[in-house]
């Protein structure tokens, strides 16, 4: 494993022999990084489908009125 990190997470990382440690910090950095976009995405689902709804209702209006 050779990225670029602070001197005593190397030192604890490249000591292991199973790479369990390494293993467990990429997937800490992955689910950290997987939470911003999912938030991002559901504020965009919401407004997306608001938007939507709002449209839907003038329509139904101008049809409804004379």
């Amino acid at each position: 494993m050779t990225t670029t990190q602070c001197a005593m997470c190397r030192a604890v990382l490249e000591s292991e022999e199973d790479n369990s440690t390494a293993k467990g910090i990429n997937n800490g950095i992955k689910y950290l990084m997987i939470i911003p976009y999912i938030l991002v995405g559901g504020v965009f689902y919401f407004i997306y489908k608001s938007k939507k709804k709002d449209k839907e209702e003038q329509s139904q209006d101008s049809l409804t009125k004379p």
